[in-house]
């Protein structure tokens, strides 16, 4: 395998069987893997037997940690980067980490590993019509959180965002405040042991949650337009 690239690799996002043949060619190949947590990327790797260098990256690790990945690169090596789940670069630091190989490597030097992604399985199973709809990962806990959700619900696009089982509870109870008969999906556990997608309006899984909803797992939520 040639050296100076980074490989944008997505990983499963519950069920280990649905890694793609071309994503693990690349695990078997690279000089290591740039992780965002190393110990559940070790799992993986385990599973198919795969030994490889691991480092590890977070959204709160420092700029000179994403700078190290970047001249590892530039330095003629070749580097998977994966998150714990799905595909990187979707509510993770992997834009800042593309940007840096970038600009030291050329734009050749990023590769994407297309597999896995929790957004778009939510949205194949909803049921609902997208030719567009408003992504806007996970809310602000805090600080924005009832700006960026009324945007959102008044842009006229189907809406999709990521919720903790934290706070599942919690952003149906705003949604029913603020649009309680638009059409929600809640997708939990996706390829998982307890997967679940349950259908109706905001008011109705509203009620659901805690009962036959379990507050466990993690969370896709797709509003219907308004």
């Amino acid at each position: 395998m040639k050296g100076n690239v980074l490989f944008v690799l997505a990983t499963p996002i519950g069920n280990l069987g649905d890694i793609t043949n071309r994503a693990l060619e690349v695990l078997k190949e690279v000089d290591s893997v740039v992780a965002e947590d190393t110990r559940v990327t070790a799992k993986l790797l385990a599973r198919y037997a795969i030994k490889k260098p691991l480092l590890s990256l977070r959204a709160r690790s420092p700029r000179a940690a994403f700078e190290r990945v970047a001249m590892l690169v530039a330095s003629g090596k070749s580097v998977a980067y994966v998150t714990d789940a799905g595909t990187p670069g979707i509510s993770d630091p992997g834009g800042l980490l593309v940007q840096l190989v970038r600009e030291r490597c050329g734009e050749g030097a990023i590769v994407p590993i297309p597999g896995p992604s929790a957004l778009t399985a939510a949205l194949s199973v909803s049921g609902l019509p997208f030719s567009e709809f408003l992504f806007v990962g996970f809310l602000p806990h805090k600080k924005g959180r009832q700006k960026k959700l009324d945007q959102a619900l008044a842009s006229g696009y189907a809406l999709v965002c990521y919720e903790s089982p934290h706070r599942i509870q919690k952003l149906f109870l705003e949604l029913v405040d603020k649009a309680p008969d638009r059409h929600a999906v809640i997708a939990r556990e996706l390829t998982k042991l307890y997967e679940q997608v349950a259908v109706g309006s905001v008011r109705e899984l509203s009620e659901r949650i805690g009962h036959d909803i379990p507050v466990r797992g993690e969370f896709v939520v797709v509003l219907s337009a308004c």
